[in-house]
């Protein structure tokens, strides 16, 4: 059986991250852990993948990723949320795949003038990924003028001129809408994040036009906020939702909220999908884990950090590149929630 890092850390029992430090010799897990994961890689004869040497392609020999830390998605936790985990463990695998290294940089974005001033400048066969998802226009801006060679992931700008790679929030949401019409629900509520940031905002938009096409709208009492980013289900009040006007389905605006959705369901005997319907969005691995398994929209990790990587190296190696910004798609995966 070919096993990849995703399965080395569920055999492990460990973060896909935590696979990553062990596999590159870094600090950052004890040594309990780093013996735990090589025990599973020897198990299987896992072979990490590495660059063809026919390959003509100039590799960058070190990115550094910078995560500016805020109160918002990106917050002092961010390395333990399932989405995150993810982005940042597929970055590591692909830059180490070819001999390259990646160095994380977190910075307070109170702090972020003072404290870009302090990182050392690209040189040689470097660059930036930004982990931009709760950045401002100006906040963008500001780094621009301080680094050089930057690609900015999980957000765009359209009227700033900078490389950007996002998932198409719009679209998934969209789509997602539609999927939750097909399959026959009309009194349809919507739990929103209460931080807002693009990525929300276009996943609003996108869902609220794909009801639009079948004249369905959001009715004021079934449209709720709370936080985006906990996985328990403290704070999430469901007798606000089941006890008023309920809809026949929701749908969450990350699998987080959907998470938490579904646990306080089965804690006070609310049957889903038959009591409600609910769908997330961004497949995390623990959407798989609940019963019934969360419907929601997939996002290809691994082809964002590939993308990054490649504008990247267009923007080091080549003289002539142009700014690009990318909208990788998602799709609808359909399991037993709605």
């Amino acid at each position: 059986m070919k096993i990849k890092m995703d399965d080395i850390a569920r055999i492990a029992n460990v973060s896909r991250s935590a696979v990553s430090l062990a596999l590159n010799g870094k600090d950052g897990i004890s040594e309990e852990t780093r013996t735990r994961i090589f025990k599973v890689i020897d198990e299987y004869d896992y072979k990490p993948l590495r660059k063809s040497q026919k390959s003509h392609v100039h590799e960058l020999a070190t990115v550094n990723l910078l995560v500016v830390k805020s109160s918002g998605l990106v917050g002092n936790n961010y390395r333990s949320l399932p989405f995150f985990d993810s982005l940042i463990s597929s970055l590591s695998e692909r830059i180490s795949s070819t001999g390259g290294s990646l160095q994380i940089n977190t910075i307070d974005v109170n702090n972020l003038q003072r404290e870009l001033t302090e990182l050392p400048s690209n040189t040689g066969a470097s660059g930036t990924i930004v982990l931009a998802t709760d950045l401002t226009k100006k906040q963008v801006q500001l780094i621009m003028k301080r680094l050089s060679n930057i690609v900015f992931i999980d957000t765009y700008f359209h009227d700033i001129n900078a490389d950007f790679v996002t998932m198409d929030n719009y679209q998934g949401a969209y789509e997602a809408g539609l999927f939750m019409v097909n399959k026959g629900y009309r009194k349809i509520g919507y739990v929103a994040s209460n931080k807002l940031v693009s990525n929300f905002r276009m996943r609003r938009r996108g869902f609220k036009d794909a009801l639009a096409l079948h004249n369905i709208k959001i009715n004021n009492n079934n449209f709720y906020t709370v936080s985006p980013t906990e996985l328990s289900p403290k704070g999430l009040d469901i007798h606000q939702i089941i006890d008023h006007d309920a809809p026949d389905a929701i749908f969450c605006e990350d699998d987080y909220i959907a998470t938490r959705m579904i646990k306080i369901c089965l804690n006070m005997g609310i049957q889903v999908p038959k009591d409600l319907g609910i769908m997330g969005f961004d497949d995390i691995y623990e959407g798989t884990l609940l019963t019934p398994e969360l419907s929601t929209v997939h996002v290809p990790v691994q082809q964002i950090t590939n993308q990054a990587i490649q504008q990247l190296q267009g923007q080091v190696f080549s003289s002539q590149w142009a700014h690009q910004k990318s909208l990788i798609s998602t799709s609808v995966i359909e399991r037993k929630s709605i």
